[in-house]
């Protein structure tokens, strides 16, 4: 093999490097590859790591609002179990209500868009995907209402103010087929079970009316508002969970593990990942080298 020399006859690396460039893939060909790769790893992402949800209802009004889009951690749930306070993705029981009427694709240009869209996870949810707070776990024993109308989880009153800004009336009887009143009798929650209530508690159809969540259909944890924009903000565990008293039957044991709360360590993957394989484009050096150019 002949190599490039230099003034003094020593080979130059500048001109083998030159001559590497010249043999790059031209952007067309690596263009279409650069969409298959990113395409991949949304489909990877939405499968295994995160998903975005649509809001289509109003039971969880003020926190979260029709049109809303949230960023739901999928992993999260694999390395424990829920935990009070935090605002969970499921899908419901043959006794919940669907909350949406999914309309048929109308024609092959619309089924493939919904095809790509759950791909990628942008579609709007299914008939039996709901989105409420976690209020009680297996063990507990939750009720509503104490003498200033609050709800009870293990005797501990729970101070709602903070998310829950329309509440049912006290003044309106329970009734087993509709979840208007604000009133219910103690339950205690069944094992792999969750109560889960709307923070919309006038119009939200949840564990009042319905029943009990098994903890294995929850989908994950939503932790941000992603969409719209001017709504951007993270959906953090209300500090009033902290004082709720363990269930009368818990028992002592290892702390679960917990990662980062809102799902940070999960947004860092897809991020490192993507970076990783954009990285070993050479039209990305290339580019990225003539932007640093004066």
């Amino acid at each position: 093999m002949v190599q490039a020399l230099d003034d003094s006859g020593a080979a130059d690396p500048w001109r083998r490097r030159s001559r590497r460039t010249r043999r790059q893939m031209p952007l067309w060909q690596e263009l279409p590859l650069l969409l298959i790769v990113a395409f991949c790893l949304a489909v990877l992402i939405r499968t295994f790591l995160l998903q975005a949800f649509f809001i289509p209802s109003g039971s969880m009004e003020d926190t979260l609002l029709v049109g809303d889009r949230v960023l739901v951690n999928k992993v999260v749930y694999e390395v424990r179990d829920p935990e009070r306070g935090e605002v969970v993705v499921f899908q419901g029981t043959d006794q919940w209500v669907p909350q949406v009427e999914v309309q048929p694709p109308t024609g092959f240009a619309d089924k493939l868009g919904r095809t790509i869209g759950d791909l990628v996870g942008v579609s709007r949810p299914g008939e039996k995907d709901f989105i409420k707070r976690v209020i009680a776990l297996p063990g507990d024993r939750v009720s509503c209402c104490d003498d200033q109308g609050r709800v009870l989880v293990n005797g501990t009153p729970l101070d709602e103010s903070a998310y829950v800004l329309r509440d049912s009336p006290l003044d309106l009887p329970p009734n087993p087929q509709e979840c208007r009143s604000r009133r219910f009798e103690e339950i205690v929650v069944p094992p792999g079970q969750m109560f889960v209530l709307g923070d919309h508690r006038l119009v939200s159809q949840d564990a009042r009316c319905q029943g009990t969540v098994p903890i294995d259909n929850v989908v994950g944890r939503a932790f941000a508002v992603v969409w719209p924009s001017s709504r951007w903000h993270a959906l953090p565990v209300p500090e009033t969970f902290s004082t709720v008293a363990p269930p009368p039957a818990a028992t002592g044991g290892a702390a679960p593990v917990r990662p980062t709360p809102d799902g940070g360590v999960v947004l860092l993957l897809p991020i490192a990942t993507t970076l990783s394989v954009l990285a070993r484009s050479g039209r990305w050096r290339a580019v990225g080298q003539r932007r640093l150019l004066p």
